[in-house]
């Protein structure tokens, strides 16, 4: 492989297209529009090859995340968050609706009404609902008074979404997709008895999208698939041959069973769930450990010390929560049969507001 500098983030292309395609053919085969989340890649270049692989449009955090995704022409956006709209960020949405087909969260009628005051009806809305994860969103059967009151207060009322992130820990994702769909059921439900038939019925989770349980899904917002990461691997979503993203590192620092890599939190982000069994993942080296992360640093268990990298050894690591180690990176190298062929620019990096 062809790298001049560590640490560095590299995505292998040809299991990046693997990954969409088997997603966006997934998708089709049980019926369902995907649109798939762009908060994990935050890249014009992967979300093209979503596009084209069939993608109804995108599903971004932020209004900033939507206003890149704008520019570049992608003109079908989805807001999954209950925004809190003042009258600076209705000005933005206004210009957004003006140029693309823009829905966003609610989880209220406060919201709703609230919208509407500072960005107008000329927004799409979707009223969230909590399917187990307890984050944001209302119980299913009161999905239907949110609706009735955004569409009172002239919103076009679209349908329900939800996020099921309780799928984000062992051996829970198949329970978690029941919980999706029996949520996203009672929701629709409660929405059409107030007369108002809900056109759009959206989930989905990297660890549930590509499980197949009776549901009355119509839309999918997966983020994570195209890249996989450590995660997925340990809730056993994904195997090593489908990680299309990794931190190129180098050894800095070994004896005995430690390694110690050039890639720190500042590249690989701090995340670590409690179930995880470290801060990363070697690829190639199942039994090897990120045990601590400093700013510059990763201090790695290496279980057999006769197959211990030495100094100016190069290996990759594939972080925990891939979401955020893209967000702290300014570029993409695009590898393909092990050999640099291009660079992305992370074009909605920090996009937050």
């Amino acid at each position: 492989m062809d790298l001049d500098t560590t640490p560095a983030l590299l995505v292998d292309r040809d299991i990046l297209d693997r990954n969409i395609a088997r997603m966006a053919e997934s998708a089709r085969a049980r019926g369902m529009s995907l649109r798939p989340h762009a908060k994990t890649h935050k890249c014009l270049e992967i979300a093209r090859r979503q596009l084209d692989a069939g993608a109804r449009g995108l599903t971004v955090a932020t209004v900033a995340e939507a206003e890149v995704f704008a520019e570049a022409g992608v003109d079908d956006l989805f807001v999954a968050y209950p925004l809190w709209v003042d009258a600076a960020r209705g000005a933005r949405l206004r210009a957004l609706a003006a140029r693309v087909r823009l829905t966003v969260g609610i989880d209220s009628g406060t919201g709703a009404r609230n919208l509407v005051e500072h960005a107008g009806t000329g927004i799409g809305v979707l009223v969230e609902v909590d399917s187990g994860h307890h984050r944001t969103g209302v119980p299913p059967e009161q999905a239907g008074a949110v609706a009735a009151a955004a569409h009172e207060a002239g919103l076009d009322m679209l349908g329900v979404f939800t996020f099921p992130g309780h799928s984000y820990a062992p051996g829970a994702p198949a329970g978690a997709a029941r919980d999706e769909s029996d949520a996203l059921a009672a929701a629709a439900a409660s929405v059409r008895a107030t007369g108002i038939e809900p056109s759009v019925v959206s989930g989905g989770s990297s660890p549930t999208a590509l499980l197949e349980v009776p549901t009355v899904t119509t839309e999918l917002r997966p983020g994570v698939y195209v890249f996989g990461d450590a995660q997925q691997l340990e809730l056993n979503t994904v195997t090593e041959n489908e990680i299309a993203l990794t931190a190129a590192a180098t050894v800095v620092s070994a004896r005995d069973d430690l390694v110690v890599l050039d890639a720190g939190s500042k590249v690989l982000g701090a995340d670590r769930a409690a179930w995880a069994t470290g801060y990363g993942r070697i690829l190639g080296e199942p039994d090897a450990r990120i045990t601590a992360l400093s700013e510059h640093h990763a201090t790695v268990y290496w279980p057999d010390p006769s197959t211990r990298p030495g100094l100016g050894h190069r290996v990759r690591v594939i972080p925990n929560h891939v979401c955020n180690a893209v967000n702290l990176a300014d570029e993409l190298i695009v590898i393909s049969e092990g050999a640099v062929v291009d660079t992305w620019r992370v074009a909605a990096r920090g996009c937050t507001t």
